[in-house]
């Protein structure tokens, strides 16, 4: 009698998993069949369940839509016979395919009438050749992509000093003869904007100014610094009349909502921060984004007011109850600037991964606007189409608005006796009439842009190539 070979549990428990791996591995990853029949019950289950208020109305529209398919579309030069023959067409389903070569036209196929009432001939050609009214089915249009309008080139027109710190704000007044400007060395300045001559310097804040904007119903002026300091000047006396005190840390953003009399600021406090205007009360302090709020803005309609943090969100926000109505997560870095379309119901969002246009009020996502790889302080929009973004690194960058066509960029220079590092755009708008470019810039100056008067489409053409298919990154 032969001994039995004796093996160890391990193995004894591997020989019999392999066995039985073998026996089954040739179906292993297999599902089982589907039933059609089940299937066809779960899905009319499930959409009973969750459009049943709506399904007999559904079902309704895509009857119709079956019906009005079935009538064909046809053009034809208005003759009523032509018109009775379509309908006498329909009725018998009497259209064929021809080929127009054969006929002696060009060699592209047509859909057109195969007999023709009141033509002796009876045949394809000779309804063409004796001036019976052709019938032709509409083609249907091929998606195109919108080409881009041409905006003249922006240069330089002048380049105003006398901060003695990185400018870090700028507003415009509504009369457009002055504008206003905040600096790193705790000034306001206010300049005017024909000549570019210092105007007023307001002092008063113990930190850099990072935020002005000039009411069009008062004759005030609001400032924001890195001091928690939200201020109100009167400029019919030149000095401070109110404080709006709460913030927690520095304030970087402020705009007035161009309707009512109230004041948004936002901050490193991770909030936002609505003012009365007149009380100097905390209306609402809309919490929500984990970082600091680095932009703001304001508008009449829904949504009232917007928000860009470096949580890489862009919240819009309900004034009335003071709460977040709608988050964009889309952005992957953080969010600096915020600009509403003067005249479309947009607005865009800048981050050092791309610029994203928005539709409101529901914040649906339009396109990307790609290609200024920095990080992007400020933007500015003006009426004729004309997106501006301005880097950190000094650049700007040109865009059509409504296909994001980038038609000019180029680097500020620094003023004389700057390093080159300190190319930096913090902030930029257009004055009222939107012909006028201002920027901030971190070598202590305002530059001025207006557009070449004596470019043309000839001098400067548009370099467009559309791309095959428009990819709509998220």
């Amino acid at each position: 009698m032969e001994d039995v070979q004796k093996h160890s549990v391990h193995t004894l428990i591997f020989r019999s998993l392999k066995r039985t791996h073998d026996l089954f591995v040739s179906n292993q990853g297999n599902l089982p069949d589907i039933d059609e029949r089940l299937e066809k019950l779960r899905r009319s289950i499930k959409a009973r369940d969750t459009y049943g208020l709506v399904l007999d109305r559904a079902i309704k529209s895509m009857d119709a839509k079956k019906l009005a398919g079935d009538k064909m579309l046809a053009i034809t030069d208005g003759n009523p016979a032509a018109l009775a023959s379509i309908s006498a067409m329909e009725a018998g389903g009497n259209l064929v395919r021809y080929n127009r070569e054969k006929a002696g036209l060009n060699n592209s196929t047509s859909l057109v009438r195969a007999s023709m009432p009141n033509n002796s001939n009876g045949g394809v050609g000779g309804g063409v050749g004796s001036g019976a009214s052709n019938v032709q089915l509409i083609p249907k249009k091929a998606p195109t992509i919108p080409k881009p309008k041409w905006h003249a080139p922006w240069k330089l027109s002048r380049v105003i000093s006398g901060h003695l710190g990185w400018v870090r704000c700028i507003a415009v007044e509504p009369g457009n003869e002055w504008f206003a400007t905040g600096a790193g060395d705790r000034v306001i300045k206010i300049w005017d904007l024909a000549s570019g001559k210092l105007k007023l310097s307001l002092t008063g804040h113990v930190s850099t100014v990072r935020g002005v904007a000039v009411s069009a119903k008062h004759p005030y002026l609001f400032s924001c610094g890195e001091d928690r300091q939200v201020k109100c000047w009167d400029l019919e006396y030149n000095k401070v009349i109110r404080h709006y005190h709460g913030h927690l840390s520095a304030v970087y953003s402020l705009a007035l909502h161009p309707t009512i009399d109230v004041l948004a600021t936002s901050g490193r406090d991770s909030t936002a921060r609505i003012w009365d205007m007149r009380t100097k009360a905390n209306v609402h302090t809309l919490t929500g984004h984990t970082n600091t709020v680095a932009s703001v803005v304001a508008q009449a309609t829904n949504p009232q007011i917007i928000t860009g943090s470096h949580d890489s969100t862009v919240r819009l926000w309900d004034l009335a109850a003071g709460k977040s109505v709608c988050t964009l997560t889309n952005h992957k870095k953080s969010v600096r600037s915020i600009v509403l379309h003067p005249s479309l119901y947009m607005f865009a969002s800048a981050s050092p991964d791309n610029i994203k246009q928005w539709r409101c009020p529901e914040g649906n996502f339009v396109q990307n606007i790609s290609g200024h790889t920095a990080i992007v302080n400020c933007m500015a929009a003006n009426t004729d189409g004309v997106l501006v973004s301005g880097g950190d690194n000094g650049t700007m960058f040109f865009w059509d608005w409504r296909t994001g066509y980038n038609f000019q960029r180029f680097q500020a220079p620094v003023q004389p006796g700057s390093m080159d590092s300190e190319a930096g755009i913090f902030a930029m708008c257009f004055d009222q009439s939107g012909t006028r470019l201002i920027t901030a810039e971190a070598d202590k100056t305002i530059k001025v842009y207006k557009e070449d008067d004596e470019a043309s489409e000839e001098t400067h053409p548009i370099n467009w190539r559309p791309e095959l298919l428009k990819r709509r990154k998220f």
